[in-house]
């Protein structure tokens, strides 16, 4: 059994709806091996807590960064919020610990784990949203999650990655960068992509995203990493 009300001590939130705190660490998946629990998944919650969370962020940085452009901010959220630093803040809550996942979705690892875990944050989220209201919801992302911004700023996350790839192509070896699918797995509603970017007819790099753009965004992260051309 897992303890959950271990994990409200770890957050400082007692749910006044214990199901609900339950239903957000609850994968379709394991509803598929166990159809009789009565729970439903965490899917709707994810739904709620993205819209939460974007507000939040959108709310903090607001406040943090008053002389920074609309682009900027922009470009700062999208990277606080993406599956790797919404992952990141779900493995330092321990989450793995409380996932409710079916046999064969609990034996992954990797990327298919850490889009679990970043969508699990998320349900996490409207769960509190629900149950305790936006103070309570927020005041979670600013302990939470916003610590992560010291690494954004620091390791320029925030950057456009595919922007910076292409220009340093260009200007070091006088070549565009191209991208292609190298393969999809998964259902529609979880589909998981692979893109090469390539510098002509040299495979440089992949990357693997819920879209085709994170995706390229993250092949185009570790080109720079490869090449040696991350500032």
């Amino acid at each position: 059994m897992k303890n959950f009300s271990e994990f409200e001590e770890k957050i400082g939130v007692e749910f006044k709806n214990k199901d609900l705190l339950k239903q957000a660490f609850t994968h379709r998946s394991y509803l598929n091996e166990h159809p009789r629990t009565g729970l439903s998944h965490n899917e709707r919650l994810e739904f709620l807590g993205d819209a939460v969370l974007e507000l939040a962020v959108t709310d903090y940085l607001y406040d943090a960064f008053p002389n920074e452009t609309e682009g900027e901010l922009t470009s700062y959220r999208a990277a606080l919020v993406n599956t790797t630093s919404l992952s990141r803040a779900a493995q330092d809550l321990n989450m793995n610990k409380y996932l409710l996942l079916s046999k064969g979705e609990a034996k992954d690892t990797g990327k298919a784990r850490e889009y679990i875990l970043a969508n699990t944050f998320e349900s996490v989220l409207g769960a509190i949203y629900l149950d305790r209201g936006h103070k309570i919801a927020e005041k979670f992302v600013r302990a939470r999650l916003v610590p992560y911004m010291e690494d954004v700023i620091k390791h320029r996350l925030w950057q456009d990655a595919k922007s910076h790839f292409q220009e340093e192509a260009q200007e070091r070896v006088g070549a565009t960068p191209s991208y292609k699918v190298l393969g999809e797995v998964g259902p529609d509603h979880e589909k998981e992509f692979t893109v090469g970017v390539f510098l002509k007819t040299e495979i440089v790099a992949e990357g693997q995203g819920r879209s085709k753009q994170d995706a390229e965004q993250e092949a185009a992260r570790k080109a720079l990493q490869a090449k040696g051309w991350a500032k």
